[in-house]
């Protein structure tokens, strides 16, 4: 069974309604997004890397436009250290979940992957609702709750116990041993 780290929504603007109080959460997760996405990338083949990030209304942009985008506003910061190299794949989602309405499933059965590291944010938001949606797929889940970024940290919390208790979902660090072995 292979493994693919999936980076939600990452390469972003952060002008939207919540980024006030998503930004902070983000600056503290970076390095731990950052060590798990070296990680991935040490694996070589082993592990895929999978961007998947919101297309924010933007329905005839592609994936280097949106990065172009988010490297050129105002928190490039944030998305440059992460930025996809040349043997990531991307996905573009609509909604919350990884999987509605994508070709993710498909990617993944292609690539015999049957675990996914999901990292990025918003922990109780896209990542809740993409680890449940794998989980209904019958995929491994491991989440390292220092790579994750949330709004509301109350519901960051919960949401990652619904994703150990409820989806068996694996919640470590991303300096686990075990994240990708």
């Amino acid at each position: 069974m292979r493994t693919a780290l999936i980076v939600i929504d990452m390469i972003n603007t952060y002008e939207h309604a919540d980024a006030e109080h998503l930004l902070p959460s983000v600056r503290e997760a970076l390095p731990g997004m950052l060590r798990t996405l070296e990680r991935a990338r040490a694996w070589d083949s082993d592990v895929e890397v999978i961007y998947v990030n919101d297309n924010f209304g933007r329905w005839r942009s592609h994936h280097d436009e949106l990065l172009r985008t988010a490297l050129d506003g105002p928190h490039a910061d944030l998305v440059e250290p992460l930025r996809p190299d040349d043997s990531s794949m991307f996905v573009v989602k609509a909604r919350h979940s990884i999987f509605f309405e994508t070709p993710l499933e498909y990617l993944l059965g292609q690539h015999g992957i049957g675990r996914i590291v999901l990292c990025g944010q918003v922990t109780e938001q896209c990542v809740l609702y993409s680890a449940l949606d794998a989980h209904i797929r019958h995929l491994n889940v491991t989440v390292p709750r220092d790579a994750v970024a949330h709004i509301h940290a109350d519901l960051a919390d919960a949401a990652l116990r619904m994703m150990e208790r409820n989806m068996g979902a694996d919640v470590t660090d991303s300096t686990a041993e075990r994240l990708f072995g």
